[in-house]
């Protein structure tokens, strides 16, 4: 990325903050590395700052590299896990399903 974002950002691969790029705001991404500048909240599997990357902010990261010249002032905290979702077992959904078929039928 190059040049100037402001936002919320969300990928699912990899995002390269180059020299010239600037970032501010909250970052969803796979692996993020960083050459420029980052102002705000980065949630990835793994960061790297690179010897002229600055991040400041807030870091959700298992995997967080520092390279010789690159800076990081915020606080990192381990990688937020997803909440799983708690399905219902398959018979009483098909017996709602059922029940509000059947329902639908006679109104």
């Amino acid at each position: 990325m190059d040049g100037i974002v402001e936002g919320k950002l969300r990928l699912e691969k990899t995002l390269v903050v180059s020299d010239s790029g600037r970032l501010k705001g909250d970052i969803y991404a796979d692996k993020i590395i960083v050459n420029g500048l980052i102002e705000g909240t980065c949630y990835a599997n793994a960061i790297e700052i690179l010897d002229k990357g600055k991040v400041t902010g807030t870091i959700y990261c298992d995997d967080l590299s520092i390279e010789r010249g690159g800076s990081f002032l915020g606080s990192t905290y381990p990688a937020e896990k997803e909440q799983v979702v708690t399905l219902e077992p398959k018979e009483k959904a098909t017996a709602k399903k059922m029940k509000s078929e059947h329902k639908a039928v006679n109104e």
